[in-house]
């Protein structure tokens, strides 16, 4: 360990593994998020209180990944700064994208927004007379779908998430491509895969995560 985190590949190793596991979170973040199109919002959300210990530990474990995710990112973008210009750095710039260049701040994008995001959602103490602790449903329980539709009725909010999407595709489109290139698959036969695969993935999680707020606002999802 002490040799992976003391080395420039290592680091950037770490930094890939813990862009993949973040991906994944999001896949299942989005998949429980699409229960508010069928009506079960609340019904899922009581399964997730009902298993608080599980809860728990994914939080544990994400907050962990995240953190080291943040980390070495900013320590190895400052190393790349600073790095001498060679043949090797001419090569990557003339093929870098507008993506790989502001990776660093769509990075910042997202952090801000998931800040934000937990103090909304979370917390509720954002847009509070709606939050979902404060309000019972039918069935006596927390309200979730009244708190996210409320909230998405409204523009600024839904502006905010919107705006923080385009930061993440932007963000996942070159970081999904860039972390299995650093895990060695770079070769001419499959990264054209692998970053077509990257690409699609970016655009179906951000289609799937600005929907919700898109069709709240048009008033065809109501609470």
């Amino acid at each position: 360990m002490h040799m992976l985190l003391n080395s420039s590949v290592g680091r950037k190793m770490l930094v890939a593994v813990t862009g993949q596991v973040m991906v994944l979170f999001i896949i299942m973040h989005v998949l429980g998020n699409s229960t508010v199109f069928f009506g079960e919002l609340n019904a899922y959300a009581e399964k997730l209180h009902a298993m608080p210990f599980l809860v728990w530990i994914i939080r544990i474990c994400m907050s962990a990944v995240l953190s080291v995710h943040v980390f070495f990112s900013i320590k190895v973008t400052f190393e790349n700064w600073k790095a001498k210009p060679g043949s090797y750095a001419v090569t990557q710039h003339l093929q870098s994208t507008f993506a790989s260049k502001s990776m660093i701040w769509t990075g910042t994008v997202i952090g801000a927004f998931l800040i934000f995001h937990l103090l909304h959602f979370t917390f509720q103490v954002i847009n509070p007379a709606s939050a979902a602790g404060a309000n019972m449903d039918s069935m006596g329980r927390p309200d979730v779908m009244r708190m996210v539709v409320s909230s998405f009725q409204q523009i600024l909010l839904s502006s905010i998430y919107v705006t923080a999407m385009i930061g993440l595709v932007l963000h996942l489109f070159h970081g999904i491509q860039s972390s299995f290139q650093t895990l060695g698959i770079n070769n001419e036969r499959s990264m054209p895969f692998v970053t077509k695969t990257g690409s699609i993935t970016a655009v179906i999680l951000f289609l799937g995560y600005i929907a919700i707020p898109l069709i709240i606002l048009l008033g065809l999802l109501k609470g």
